[in-house]
């Protein structure tokens, strides 16, 4: 055939790997190169080439060259009986290897075998490719090949859904080559792109081999692109997965460390309409279930940075007294809280099934509760100084005693708070209090029942309204059908502190709620008082020894049922900082809670 419908384009006349030469091993055609999404992929058919100047469209199979395959098995088969020559010719001639164009090669070739190219030969050849496609003269570079058109297809379509704005190719030197007959020349390319100062390098290196006509040429495979890219992979710019949000601490430290803050990241999000980047980078792709690899980060993904009100160093120490006090099984929480701020400094908790009750339990509070209560006993006209006595046991008209076994007849109200008296509460309680004030102090004071939103989901507390004098009792010691958790009692012992409430966040963002109602000045300088006297000489005196400061504290201690032990609940606060623990199954408020606490608050101070 004289037209060489196949050859039309650089490559004719030239080296035809067939005459001779064996492909690449493991080389596997027609992995689909699909050029609208990006990607350089590789096929065994090139395709027509037409104008050397122009490889902006997609290579496309030749129908021309699949129907000669065709005819040549069978026409092959047909002649093989008539004899070797004319199933030559036929060959020569479907293929492009007529007479006159390969026949003194092809003897040549099978009288003589090739010599490998020299070392000078092979760094001459590997030169002048890495020149020609460093300027983007990609015909002249896969014409120094030994596969013209697949190679100037590959490096047209790598140039095509890479788009480098330059390209810098260097020789190294020689290079490791695993067949003898192959000498390597080493290379590094570098690559640079439009919006990024980043460059690309990475090292590779090129086989060269003699061809059957003599010609010294590059070996060409897809590792020629790169090194990492094989037969069947394809190469291109691809979307990085959705910036992820890494919420950090007031300061700027990370927090993902952090066993107790797992579960809770996830679920920070970035302000609407905050600006974020999606990110791109040049990959290696099977098309399958395996991971893209990432060879180089155009534009990095990026999203607004969300500063958390937690603090790092308060975090570490709440995680360690969590631990400690949760040995055995035992769930627990604490949460610390700035009483200035309302943020959210600390938040811990250990749970078998990895529940949040730090924020999202609901629990009774025990004798913690009695700080609400005494709020409102200091507005109904009791004072500190009153005398509330102390029995050891009383009715409302179910039966109610005390921790401690004793009548203390002289006890005030102070008194009842320091020691955690219930039955002094519950008479005086009674005697003074309408069935829902407490409910009503909790909600308008202290911010308990309000809806809160504290930058992740989290539970408002639930005090119901008592519907009798028992249910009235059992709330006046934190019993009965009260639900809080550690969050809110934290807050609780903030709003003492401060004198005001202020709902806790965990961003500076979140919308907060205001009660309907203030905490008198007089009543909070009462309840300070009152605390401080239990820390220091009243039933939080062990845990809080030794903190200096402006503290305060309260015990609880919670029956969990028949069986089940009783729960230590653990209220304080030390100058600017509020916390609260508890520890189911803990025992006494003044042990596992009031150590986690106490914990907390000397790491949040100097001693």
């Amino acid at each position: 055939m004289s037209g060489h419908d196949e050859e039309s384009g650089p490559n004719a006349g030239g080296y035809e790997p067939h005459a001779g030469y064996e492909p690449d091993v493991g080389y596997e055609p027609d992995v689909g190169y699909e050029p609208d999404v990006g990607y350089v992929g590789y096929a065994e058919e090139p395709g027509d080439s037409g104008d050397d100047a122009e490889y902006d469209e997609p290579p496309r199979r030749s129908g021309t060259r699949r129907v000669w395959q065709g005819a040549l098995a069978t026409v092959v088969v047909g002649l093989l009986a008539v004899g070797g020559y004319g199933a030559y010719n036929v060959v020569n001639a479907v293929t492009g290897n007529g007479p006159g164009e390969g026949d003194h090669a092809e003897s040549s070739a099978a009288a003589t075998p090739a010599q490998p190219p020299t070392a000078a030969e092979a760094e001459a050849v590997a030169k002048d490719f890495l020149a020609a496609w460093g300027r983007g003269d990609l015909a002249a570079a896969a014409a120094l090949t030994d596969r013209q058109e697949i190679a100037r297809t590959a490096l047209a379509a790598f140039r095509d859904a890479v788009k480098p704005r330059s390209m810098t190719l260097a020789g190294t030197g020689p290079a490791p080559s695993t067949t003898p007959s192959e000498p390597a020349v080493g290379f590094r390319a570098k690559a640079e792109f439009e919006g990024t100062a980043d460059t690309w390098e990475y090292d590779s290196a090129l086989n060269v081999v003699r061809a059957a006509d003599g010609r010294v040429a590059v070996r060409w495979s897809p590792r020629v692109i790169h090194p990492h890219l094989d037969p069947g992979e394809t190469i291109g710019v691809k979307l990085l997965p959705n910036p992820v949000v890494k919420p950090v601490d007031r300061n700027g430290k990370p927090l993902d460390a952090f066993p107790s803050l797992r579960t809770v990241l996830p679920q920070i999000t970035p302000v609407e309409g905050a600006p974020s980047t999606d990110g791109q980078a040049v990959v290696i792709s099977d098309g399958g279930t395996k991971a893209p690899e990432q060879l180089f980060v155009l534009t990095p993904a990026s999203a607004p940075e969300i500063r958390l009100t937690l603090d790092a160093r308060l975090q570490q120490a709440a995680e360690e007294a969590v631990k400690q006090q949760a040995a055995g099984g035992k769930p627990a929480s604490l949460v610390a809280v700035q009483p200035s701020t309302g943020h959210i400094l600390a938040l811990a908790y250990s749970s078998p099934d990895g529940f949040n009750r730090a924020v999202g339990g609901g629990q009774p509070p025990g004798s913690t509760m009695k700080v609400i209560t005494s709020a409102a006993l200091l507005q109904a006209g009791v004072a500190p100084d009153t005398v509330v006595p102390c029995k050891e046991t009383t009715n409302s008209p179910k039966p109610w005693h005390n921790d401690e076994p004793g009548d203390f007849p002289g006890y005030t109200l102070t008194d009842d708070f320091t020691h955690s008296c219930n039955t002094g509460f519950i008479d005086k309680g009674l005697e003074k209090l309408q069935l829902g004030t407490v409910p009503e102090v909790a909600r308008n004071q202290f911010g308990l029942g309000l809806e809160w939103h504290i930058g992740i989901p989290s539970r408002d507390a639930t005090i119901p309204v008592p519907k009798s004098k028992d249910e009235a009792a059992a709330t006046f010691i934190g019993q009965g059908q009260i639900q809080v958790n550690s969050l809110l009692m934290a807050s609780v012992a903030a709003t003492v502190q401060s004198g005001t409430f202020r709902q806790p966040v965990l961003r500076p963002d979140a919308k907060r709620v205001t009660t309907p109602g203030k905490l008198p000045e007089g009543v909070a300088r009462d309840l300070r008082a009152m605390m401080a006297k239990t820390a220091t000489q009243g039933t939080a005196r062990a845990p809080m020894s030794g903190l200096s400061g402006r503290i305060g504290a309260k015990t609880g201690t919670v029956e969990a049922g028949p069986g089940k032990g009783t729960n230590s609940w653990f209220i304080a606060f030390r100058d600017d900082l509020a916390v609260a623990a508890e520890v189911e199954g803990g025992g006494h408020g003044n042990s596992a809670a009031g150590v986690a606490a106490a914990q907390v608050l000397k790491a949040g101070g100097k001693g």
